[in-house]
């Protein structure tokens, strides 16, 4: 690996992550985008961190998986820095505050208040994630691996088809300087990877494709494209529907 892309792999994992890393100081704009694919490995990360944890949470919890699943949730919050949960309640705060308008949708996300309509949509989320993640642990643990890596795949599809609407920042630089064949490359790879999984990675296909072409929609219908907010709540709502869509696909094995 040479020393562009073990730069651009510690700003992924300085950006996505808690994770303590090496300062890199400055870097130009080519190795910030090159950053962009390694999303899914710093998701295989935070992946193999929740499983390894919830492996030795089920030694001294066996069979506690609301228990297990509370803890899981919490240590994927602190892994995190509850990064993209902020996308989110930005996202719930603009979408329901600027009435349809762009101008005042973007404004709003700026906003570093929290609103109800933010604070409703966490909880519910994380509600749906902490009962999902408690069923999941009760089928198979160990596709646990696969949400946070699908859901930070999702954002090399959002770039690569989605228009950066906000001026400024790293959603920006990313936008422009991240090399698209190669995060094309990236996401048939991942694609291939689910389907040799079958019926359930076709589920989680599916199911996640279909969220993410929705989600995209309603971006651009309101907003023209795509900002950094969004882009959060994207990961957010994609991890959620992959662990529903693995709880779906085991139940029904």
């Amino acid at each position: 690996m040479n020393s562009s892309s073990v730069q651009s792999l510690l700003i992924a994992m300085q950006f996505l992550t808690r994770i303590p890393v090496p300062s890199i100081g400055r870097v130009d704009n080519r190795i910030v985008g090159m950053s962009l694919l390694w999303y899914p490995l710093v998701g295989l990360l935070i992946g193999v961190i929740l499983w390894l944890f919830q492996a030795g949470l089920a030694l001294m919890l066996p069979q506690q998986w609301s228990l297990q699943a509370a803890l899981l949730l919490t240590l994927w919050c602190l892994l995190t820095g509850g990064l993209h949960l902020d996308g989110l309640a930005d996202s719930a705060d603009a979408w329901v505050g600027g009435f349809g308008d762009r101008q005042r949708t973007l404004e709003l996300m700026k906003d570093p208040t929290c609103g109800p309509a933010a604070v409703l949509l966490i909880v519910l989320l994380l509600l749906v994630k902490f009962s999902a993640l408690s069923a999941l642990l009760s089928l198979n643990s160990t596709w646990l691996l696969i949400a946070p890596v699908v859901g930070r795949a999702l954002l090399l599809l959002l770039f690569l088809t989605t228009h950066y609407v906000r001026q400024g920042g790293l959603g920006e630089v990313l936008s422009e300087a991240f090399p698209r064949r190669a995060a094309q490359g990236v996401l048939v790879v991942l694609s291939v990877l689910l389907l040799s999984a079958g019926s359930i990675g076709f589920t989680v296909l599916v199911l996640v494709l279909l969220l993410f072409f929705g989600l995209r929609y309603l971006m651009i219908e309101r907003l023209g494209g795509t900002t950094g907010d969004t882009a959060g709540a994207l990961v957010e709502l994609g991890e959620a529907m992959v662990l529903l869509a693995l709880v779906s696909a085991l139940d029904s094995i």
